[in-house]
């Protein structure tokens, strides 16, 4: 009898196996498919593509929407932009969360209920667009990097998680115990509490790094000297561009609108690939982060 039931439980369990490892194939080829085509599409002929020849594979390889997009000297400009911007965001975004999760995670902080409740109502409710742009106006951060890093420096959803995370994984007797050893509050930030926060850290890193990175509104609202633009207005007006020069024009109407199209794979590829290969280095740390950050206390 029991070891029917045994048979029957591995029997079960293999039919839940395939059941999950089946979903999971599909999950995988859901998310992936869309990539492997936009870059198939983006080295194929752009006719082959609008008739839908292209499936998975490149057809008839081509680079001329790469050559037209990399000529651009705005795009190395824009690129440079918004790796600048995205180090100094990421910089102060990193320090400022710290140094406000940080309180907010001890217990013997009078009033932090208080604090958290107008902390929490803040992504809720705003001042609106035109308080905002007349804020950064006043304070003389319109067509600066300022505009760009100085407003969002703290995010409440990252500063409830990374509190969260200092609640639940630095025990309160290590704390109390450095304070008694003569550690003082900024001692045993920087020597106990961040070096065991290498996790939440890296989710931070990737999540306010990501945010920089694909940043466009705040940057098409404050900023007005091309010099100064961050590589996703670069590539929106790379294409407005490409589309323009097709309705403005009749000679090589047909190449034109083929190579528009090409362009607008590249486009994605350009200002995807740095998210993407920045992933791998971070990813050991993600899931432990979010889940612990996010999920505990």
């Amino acid at each position: 009898m029991q070891e029917q039931m045994l048979k029957k439980r591995k029997s079960d369990e293999k039919v839940f196996d395939a059941v999950v490892n089946g979903l999971a194939f599909l999950i995988v080829v859901v998310v992936l498919y869309p990539l492997l085509f936009i870059v198939s599409a983006s080295f194929s002929d752009p006719a082959l593509v609008l008739n839908g020849e292209v499936i998975l594979l490149p057809k008839q390889i081509t680079l001329e929407a790469y050559r037209n997009v990399f000529q651009n000297e705005q795009i190395w400009n824009g690129y440079g932009n918004t790796i600048l911007y995205t180090a100094v965001g990421t910089i102060i975004n990193l320090i400022m969360t710290t140094l406000a999760a940080y309180p907010l995670s001890r217990p013997d902080l009078p009033g932090r209920g208080i604090f958290m409740v107008f902390i929490t109502l803040t992504m809720f409710f705003s001042g609106g667009l035109i308080p905002s742009y007349l804020l950064v106006k006043n304070l003389g951060m319109v067509d600066t990097m300022w505009a760009l890093v100085i407003p969002g420096a703290i995010a409440t959803y990252n500063l409830i998680v990374m509190r969260t995370y200092f609640q639940s994984n630095i025990p309160w007797e290590i704390q109390e115990a450095a304070h008694m050893d003569g550690c003082s509050n900024w001692k045993l930030l920087t020597h106990v509490i961040l070096p065991l926060s290498k996790p939440i850290m890296a989710v931070m890193v990737l999540f306010y790094a990501v945010g920089h990175w694909n940043s466009f509104f705040n940057a098409l609202i404050y900023i007005r000297s091309k010099d100064l633009y961050p590589l996703q207005l670069v590539l929106r007006e790379v294409l407005m561009v490409s589309q323009a020069d097709v309705v403005d024009s009749n000679v090589g109407l047909e190449s034109k609108i083929l190579l528009a199209e090409s362009i607008k794979y590249v486009v994605i590829i350009i200002s995807s690939l740095p998210v993407l290969l920045m992933y791998p280095f971070v990813q050991k740390h993600f899931v432990k982060g979010v889940m612990i950050g996010s999920l505990k206390g």
